[in-house]
């Protein structure tokens, strides 16, 4: 048997396969290939990178470059385990195997809560859109009516769930591929109506490094965050018609795509457009670099492609969520109830993340000084968390794979262990870097928090379940 036809497990105890949830294998291999590329392009690209661009100038290309390189390792190990055990659990099922159940407790509940929180933050901003072309329309009103679209088309087939991300992610893609075109034209001066610009936006206003290396880093741990979403494609890969394979290609081709996207984005940005333009951040660079060109029509283009990305975004977040808790609860990590599987979908588990989804949008409008930007808190580096638990668990499970099933080894991490070891320094390195800064600081507090409560807790029921075992 070939590595690249080595079956998923089918006698896996800790019932983390799909087979083993109830799950049916509903996605082709388009849809993963579009989940992994369109998954992570959401609105932290299209707006949020303005606060980056703000901050550290144009050497916000090698902070996006940087941060790119680190995203890339993660994947790699990431598409390493799934390629040899695919779950839709992923990483959690992947740290319970490495580490114990306390750590998959901690990795896909950290997980599953930040999901739902970014399902109601992405519906406010979708909502803000819509508002802005109904004026005097109900934000709550668009936000329940994406919460019913998204949880209903969730509830039916997975093929459905595929289906919307397949088209949303191609329509994104089609608009960075198409910006970058524009881009790269003006830039060579080209474009109808410009002239080439030079190193004028690169050198002039305070240099390549404006704001120094102070710059830099906070540039740094903006994109850092901007790359999360990615981790989805490994999820969906258990519900594809085959996993080991669909995994393997979704993310080999992904990473590079990915890291072009990005880090070509922000190049033609700061060449083209003075970083010091208040557009940048107050219209989004994409906006604020068509309007420059004097293309039409450029701030509605982009708000319908932003709206098209927030609305992808919580349709992922919904399944992922949903999946995540499907997969905790059929290995005992959670209240049986919520693992319960109709016509291949686990409908309790995806009403459950919605509802709370839509919860956190009302705590926005209840209260918005207190509990909701606890919740923003909360949520700020658990991506790292995650990331951490990718690399730690990656560790001991290619040591073990190697011994005992090398023939699942159908993606490799480059330059193991090595390269594993310099992922885990660099993210403790964004730690630290996020300690110093005030502005990210209380966000690593309370995620330390929530990621402490929750390993004690499945500490605690690790040790508990080893105790009846005896």
């Amino acid at each position: 048997m070939s590595r690249t036809t080595a079956p998923a497990p089918a006698d896996r105890k800790d019932g983390a396969t799909a087979a083993a949830q109830g799950l049916t294998h509903g996605l082709k291999q388009r849809h993963l290939s579009m989940i992994a590329l369109g998954g992570v392009i959401g609105a932290g690209l299209f707006v949020g990178s303005g606060a980056g661009i703000a901050a550290a100038g144009p050497s916000i290309v090698i902070a996006y470059a940087i941060s790119g390189v680190l995203v890339m390792l993660v994947m790699r190990m990431l598409g390493e385990m799934s390629a040899a055990n695919p779950a839709s659990g992923s990483f959690s099922v992947h740290a319970e195997r490495a580490l114990g159940p306390w750590a998959g407790f901690t990795a896909g509940w950290a997980f599953w809560f930040l999901l739902c929180v970014a399902v109601g933050l992405e519906g406010i901003g979708a909502a803000k859109i819509m508002t802005g072309w109904f004026p005097g329309s109900p934000e709550w009103a668009w936000v329940a009516l994406f919460m019913l679209v998204f949880c209903v088309t969730n509830l039916a087939a997975v093929k459905n769930f595929g289906e919307f991300e397949f088209w949303f992610a191609a329509l994104k893609v089609g608009a960075i591929v198409l910006f970058l075109g524009i881009g790269v034209l003006a830039i060579v001066g080209v474009l109808p109506g410009t002239d080439a610009p030079g190193t004028a936006n690169l050198t002039g206003e305070g240099g390549f490094f404006p704001h120094g290396t102070d710059g830099l880093i906070v540039g740094l741990l903006a994109s850092v965050f901007a790359y999360g979403g990615l981790e989805t494609v490994t999820i969906a890969a258990a519900e594809s018609e085959h996993p080991v394979q669909g995994v393997a290609k979704a993310v080999r081709t992904a990473m590079w795509r990915i890291a072009l996207f990005y880090i070509g984005s922000m190049a033609v940005i700061v060449t083209l457009v003075p970083w010091g333009d208040k557009a940048v951040v107050e219209k989004g660079p994409y906006v604020a670099t068509l309007d420059h060109l004097g293309i039409p029509a450029a701030g509605q283009i982009m708000n319908v492609v932003v709206l098209v990305a927030l609305l992808s975004a919580m349709n992922a977040n919904i399944y992922g969520a949903s999946r995540m808790a499907g997969s905790l609860v059929s290995r005992g990590q959670g209240p049986k109830a919520l693992g319960r599987t109709y016509g291949g979908v686990p409908r309790p588990a995806v009403l459950v993340s919605s509802v709370f989804g839509f919860l956190c949008v009302l705590l926005s409008y209840w209260r918005p000084d207190d509990i909701f930007v606890w919740l923003l808190n909360t949520i700020g580096a658990i991506i790292l968390v995650v990331w951490f638990f990718i690399a730690a668990s990656q560790l001991v499970l290619r040591r073990r794979t190697e011994r005992e099933e090398p023939e699942k080894l159908v993606v490799r991490m480059w330059a193991f262990p090595v390269l594993t070891w310099v992922a885990l320094g660099c993210m403790s390195a964004i730690f630290v870097l996020m300690a110093r800064e005030e502005g990210t600081r209380v966000q690593l507090y309370w995620t330390g928090g929530l990621t402490l409560v929750l390993a004690i807790v499945g500490y605690v029921r690790q040790r508990a379940a080893a105790g009846r075992a005896a």
